[in-house]
């Protein structure tokens, strides 16, 4: 495997099921491939802030034996130009060309962390900075989240329902929810796509207005109505995105879409989950949170086995 940006680099390389195979040795025995990145650096690089995915991928590397070099762009670098033809007479110091090739040349692999901007769909759904470092690096590539999805969280929740859910192919609902800013469509396009990919009965509930790209939900049921959709859920994910049509808009902070109690009690005993930071009381209230429905902790441990185990196949490809 040589890039790490979705599912489909996985499934077209190693194969999903090789992945999932992988996650579940290194989460049996963390230490099982302590060997395989000696004297191997990965270097992470971080357009914005980071938690769980800055110290999971850390703590991967760590269980692989590697080296680790991190950096917050703007802070600990200079600031990088990402846009081809410019005049640099502004506030960017530095071409995203010269800072990929020459992070190339210190690391065997790149980490790389940005965000959807919000204002231009077309330079956003390009992923136009995560491209222009695969391209310039020379070296394999993860994505730490992008413009459009986020990988390594939707294969930590696809390992984090095949080890605590018992259904064969669990009803898995995806539900926005309100929130006071407005956040991108990438945890929500990607864990759509991961779960489709591994055959889950995958139903997707918003208020109208807030329909995500095709290509992200074909083969999906999609609904305006939540109580209906979550009506015997095996797992309920919930987050917020802001319009694709009405690209980066807030069309609705409507509270009847929070998470309560009452909306648990529809599912079959569902499990509740979210990628992390949530807005308590917004997204979903304390008494589901604080549950033993929730397991966002436990989603959130896994990071470090998704990361491990993409890193691995990353490091067998060197």
């Amino acid at each position: 495997m040589k890039r790490f940006t979705s599912v489909h680099d996985a499934a077209h390389s190693v194969g999903l099921d090789a992945i999932l195979e992988t996650s579940g040795r290194v989460a049996a025995d963390p230490w099982c491939y302590a060997d395989a990145g000696r004297r191997r650096t990965l270097g992470l690089l971080f357009f914005n802030p980071s938690l769980r995915t800055r110290m999971s991928t850390q703590k991967a590397a760590q269980l692989l034996g590697m080296d680790t070099i991190v950096m917050n762009v703007g802070s600990d670098s200079w600031t990088l130009e990402t846009r081809d033809g410019v005049v640099m007479d502004g506030g960017a110091t530095e071409h995203i060309r010269e800072a990929a090739a020459v992070m190339g040349q210190y690391c065997d692999i790149l980490g790389i962390r940005t965000f959807a901007g919000l204002k231009d769909r077309d330079f956003d759904y390009a992923e136009t900075v995560l491209e222009s470092m695969i391209t310039y690096s020379g070296v394999p590539v993860v994505s730490l989240e992008s413009a459009t999805r986020h990988p390594l969280q939707s294969l930590a929740d696809l390992i984090t329902i095949q080890s605590l859910v018992p259904a064969r192919r669990p009803k898995v609902v995806l539900t926005w929810a309100p929130h006071p800013k407005a956040l991108p469509q990438a945890v929500a396009n990607s864990f759509a796509e991961w779960m489709l990919a591994a055959n889950m009965d995958l139903v997707i509930t918003h208020p109208e207005g807030y329909e995500l790209a095709p290509e992200f939900v074909r083969g999906a049921t999609i609904l305006h109505d939540q109580d209906s959709a979550l009506d015997g859920a095996d797992i309920v994910y919930a987050k917020n995105w802001s319009s694709y049509q009405q690209y980066g808009a807030i069309l609705s902070k409507d509270p009847s879409w929070t998470i309560t109690p009452q909306k648990m009690a529809r599912t079959n005993h569902a499990r509740f989950m979210h990628c992390l930071p949530v807005r308590r009381n917004v997204i979903v209230t304390d008494e589901v949170l604080d549950s033993e429905q929730s397991i966002v902790i436990q989603q959130a441990a896994n990071r470090v086995v998704s990361a491990q185990a993409v890193l691995y196949h990353l490091l067998q490809a060197l």
